[in-house]
């Protein structure tokens, strides 16, 4: 679905949209099915919990990052709407995907709620421009309903923190917990927010729920302040490498790889790089 552009003010306006009926029932039917190669279905989780404690231990543990053996996930943070719509909220198609994760949480391991905070505090090593100059959009891709009962993220409406200084990256506990949006809504929905925006973690309400979410972050290319992940850390895996092989080119280039043109492709390195990369079709960087 693309995005409407009202949708995309809203992002400056409050802080966050929701966008629900964003990702194609194909894709995501395929994704859901993916998830069970990597996690355990919420059935299997909560008939032997202790068997799973690796995924409880803290609020973050049921994080795995990018990239995935399974292409119906990997494929979903250069999903081309996405893409898109990154390409107009941060108004340049010079762009990098500085963070992939795979979340997936249940109910009872741990404690997720959490103080409201601003996520710029790991996201750059300084702080966002007030004035919305080299914003980083911030997203949630719900491959699960949520609902009040799963632990959805919630949000403070940007009129309600205008107020509180950009070096000022978290409240007190419940002190803005009557201003909340919860982030629910069919499997499908994608949440955008951004970096500067006051949100927090929830708990489950109910036993035996689980919430499975990608999270994508994406920035204009050029701000080496911003980040998380650095790619070439994660590129050892054979799961990157079919990953790469199966993106476009333009798909690859928002992880920084080399675009067709770049004075760094000669003979010897495409030669190389098809030896790394047997599986990817280097064509259109040797034109």
């Amino acid at each position: 679905m693309r995005i409407p552009d009202a949708k995309l003010a809203e992002i400056w306006d409050r802080g966050f949209t929701i966008v629900e009926g964003f990702l194609d029932k194909q894709t995501l039917a395929a994704a859901q099915d993916a998830l069970w190669e990597v996690f355990p279905r919420p059935e299997a989780y909560f008939a032997d919990p202790a068997a799973y404690q690796d995924l409880t231990k803290t609020q973050f543990s049921g994080i795995k990052l990018f990239p995935y053996a399974q292409w119906a996930l990997s494929r979903l943070p250069v999903y081309p709407d996405l893409i898109d719509a990154a390409e107009r909220f941060l108004q340049t198609k010079a762009i990098d995907i500085y963070k992939i994760e795979l979340w997936a949480k249940y109910a009872g391991g741990v404690n997720y709620d959490q103080m409201h905070h601003r996520d710029y505090a790991n996201h750059t090593i300084v702080v966002p421009r007030a004035d919305g100059l080299m914003p980083q959009m911030t997203t949630f891709l719900l491959l699960s309903d949520v609902t009040e009962l799963d632990g959805p993220t919630k949000l403070v409406p940007r009129e309600k923190t205008a107020h509180i200084p950009l070096g000022v990256n978290r409240t007190e506990m419940g002190e803005y917990f009557d201003d909340e949006v919860a982030v629910t809504g069919p499997a499908g929905t994608l949440m955008i927010y951004k970096t500067d925006t006051f949100h927090r973690a929830s708990d489950f309400k109910a036993p035996g729920r689980a919430r499975f979410a990608m999270l994508t972050d994406l920035k204009a290319r050029g701000a080496p302040w911003q980040g998380k992940l650095a790619w070439p850390n994660h590129a050892t895996t054979q799961a990157w490498k079919d990953a790469m092989a199966k993106m476009t080119p333009r798909q690859r280039d928002l992880f920084g790889w080399p675009k067709a043109g770049s004075d760094y492709w000669n003979p010897q390195s495409l030669a190389d790089a098809a030896v790394r990369y047997p599986q990817m079709d280097l064509s259109p960087y040797g034109a």
